[in-house]
């Protein structure tokens, strides 16, 4: 009989550290989420009102999300309106002013793993690893919208597309999925919530609880012999590129929230465990996983005209990837070279941050309305 050594109870010691670290983590992302759905979704659907022209509403969807922190939100929102006939009873013109709003929560949604990175601002080397890995996911989003909106502004390529496959869907119905990550996380968020008075303090709650998290995983991890870690992710988890993308794709559906799935990576990155090149596929893989959510929520209303929104942003990420998925050089390079930059400037990511996804969005708003 093989006898129990004080070793073997360090190591459990340790994986239930981590498991609990995760925890709070993932616990700190869902009020961050909620703290600011709570301040900004009354905003988001006041500001959604205004859309009037596809240019509009694709800056309305990068400030909508970014308030919201939720591009399943945002989508649902989207589909919600056009069911109910926000957008004009016109499905064409519904559709070219929805399908941009759809790309711009593309964007928004990339905020929230861009301030997981600063998690690791002590350490210039972490932070360096992180904020890349982060932005990386962002890069890719503006880059596809920087192809496929000319198309889908000139053309309606997307309407188009998504309208052909709509029509095999239409009359289905949704169903719900199950959120394991919700039913064990969600109760605890909103009893937290409950006990806080403004969603502002919430947003502050919830960022000390992220960096306190983030600051004890990676020593944990580190304690539990980094190179043991590396090779289950190297051999197993993000061993090919196809692995990664399905991971990131079939996790996002799960847990219904991309923010979740890529900020998982971001202390992964900085601690050196995977690297930007296996992230990547993973980030654009959540870009597929989160589309579950607005598409469910489509089916469910029977709308074709909405159900036509839903597929539109699945095909928008299909093509996303397809173009950018061979061409990965080039947003890698692109977060590679911001993340060294902000090693030494490391307000660089917050000011990006602040005038990319709310003080440009908001003012050319107010502008152009």
């Amino acid at each position: 009989m093989q006898k129990f050594k004080p070793g073997n109870f360090a190591g459990i010691f340790k994986a239930a550290a981590l498991l609990s670290l995760i925890y709070l983590f993932l616990l700190s992302i869902k009020l961050f989420g909620s703290s600011f759905e709570a301040m900004g979704s009354s905003a988001a659907e006041a500001i959604m009102q205004t859309v009037s022209n596809p240019f509009i509403g694709l800056i309305t969807g990068i400030l909508t999300t970014a308030l919201v922190q939720s591009s399943s939100m945002t989508t649902s929102l989207v589909v919600g309106f056009v069911a109910g006939g926000a957008f004009g009873t016109d499905s064409m013109t519904a559709i070219k002013l929805a399908i941009p709003i759809i790309m711009g929560a593309n964007i928004g949604t990339s905020v929230t793993n861009m301030l997981v990175s600063y998690g690791h601002v002590n350490d210039s080397d972490e932070f360096e690893r992180a904020f890349s890995t982060s932005v990386v996911h962002d890069f890719f989003n503006v880059l596809s919208v920087l192809v496929l909106f000319p198309l889908q502004y000139f053309f309606n390529m997307l309407g188009v597309m998504a309208n052909l496959l709509s029509t095999a869907f239409v009359g289905i119905g949704g169903v719900k999925l199950f959120n394991p990550i919700g039913i064990i996380i969600k109760p605890v968020a909103k009893a937290i919530m409950h006990y806080i008075p403004v969603p502002w303090l919430g947003i502050l709650v919830s960022l000390f609880l992220l960096f306190l998290a983030l600051r004890y995983i990676v020593k944990v991890m580190k304690m539990m012999v980094l190179e043991k870690i590396e090779i289950l992710f190297d051999r197993y988890i993000f061993k090919t590129t196809l692995r990664a993308l399905v991971l990131g794709m079939i996790f996002t559906a799960i847990v219904q929230s991309s923010s979740i799935t890529t900020s998982l990576a971001v202390p992964l990155a900085a601690a050196g465990v995977i690297t930007i090149s296996q992230v990547y596929p993973y980030a654009l893989g959540a870009n597929i996983g989160t589309t579950i959510t607005a598409l469910l929520a489509a089916l469910s209303t029977g709308h074709p005209t909405a159900v036509t929104i839903a597929f539109s942003h699945l095909i928008f990420n299909l093509l996303g990837i397809s173009i950018f998925l061979p061409l990965k050089k080039i947003p890698i390079t692109m977060a590679v070279k911001f993340a060294e930059w902000s090693k030494t400037r490391k307000y660089l990511p917050a000011l990006y941050i602040l005038f990319i996804f709310f003080i440009i969005p908001g003012l050319l708003i107010y502008i152009l309305r």
